[in-house]
């Protein structure tokens, strides 16, 4: 994994990578982010983590599926986060340009180190090299860390949903955006 001289400097090493299978240690941390993720409120439909059983494999099924490609953060080695790029099927050629970024989350002891913006900005590189037009999503109103990084990034608010998710017997508004990956302006790369 490569890492700029800025990042050695200013902090422990961090990256992003594209993960096609899980190295020693790796489903583990994972795991460990995703659950402290959880637990701080970003669970990515999850509202309390679930057995470690059923959290392993819904990481080892993401690597089986052709049109998912999942990210993972590191920090000093440790996977603290992840997104992933979900690619139209091949029999969906209306929407053949068109992806989404998904369960985009970030433990909270790996936040402030710049990994957010980065795994982001990853996603939407995979998606023009993969030759998508747009990225899409959707995300809890409450996320409003994950919103200011789409929003810094040139992501589009186009909607919302006031019944989009049902947290503790409330309902919880959800917002939808996109981003043109072909414009000029679709953000830092």
């Amino acid at each position: 994994m490569a890492q700029d001289a800025s990042n050695r400097a200013s902090g422990p090493p961090r990256g992003v990578e594209r993960l096609t299978a899980f190295r020693a240690g790796d489903l583990h941390d994972l795991c460990d982010a995703a659950d402290a993720a959880i637990v701080d409120g970003g669970g990515f439909g999850w509202l309390t983590p679930p057995p470690r059983q059923v959290m392993e494999t819904y990481w080892k099924g993401i690597l089986l599926v052709p049109e998912r490609d999942l990210f993972a953060a590191r920090l000093d080695g440790v996977i603290c986060g992840s997104a992933q790029l979900l690619r139209p099927t091949r029999n969906n050629e209306a929407s053949a340009r068109v992806g989404t970024l998904s369960t985009f989350f970030l433990a909270p002891w790996a936040r402030g180190h710049g990994l957010a913006v980065d795994l982001v900005q990853k996603v939407c590189q995979a998606g023009r090299e993969a030759g998508l037009a747009v990225l899409q999503l959707d995300v809890r109103a409450t996320q409003e860390r994950a919103i200011g990084i789409y929003e810094q990034l040139g992501f589009v608010r186009w909607g919302s949903n006031p019944r989009y998710a049902l947290v503790e017997g409330r309902w919880m508004t959800g917002h939808y955006y996109h981003l043109d990956l072909t414009a000029e302006a679709a953000g830092p790369q």
